[in-house]
């Protein structure tokens, strides 16, 4: 049996230890630990709520007027 593998080792391990949440908008990130056991905490600070990207009309009310821009 033939395995093929288009990463190496060094990549596997390296995306398996990735922080997988929403680093990029998070207030700030904690990081306990190293390797396998480790852990990536994303904090978001209430208050902080606001919009990514750009808003959209929503689906409107019972009569199809829309609501305005979320």
């Amino acid at each position: 049996m033939e395995v093929k593998q288009s990463r190496t080792p060094e990549e596997t391990a390296t995306r398996r230890l990735r922080n997988s949440g929403d680093a990029a908008n998070a207030d700030y990130v904690i990081h306990k630990g190293e390797g396998p056991t480790r852990t990536i905490t994303n904090v978001h600070l209430s208050g902080s709520a606001k919009q990514h990207g750009e808003g959209h009309p929503g689906e409107g009310d019972i009569r199809g007027n829309k609501r305005g821009v979320v």
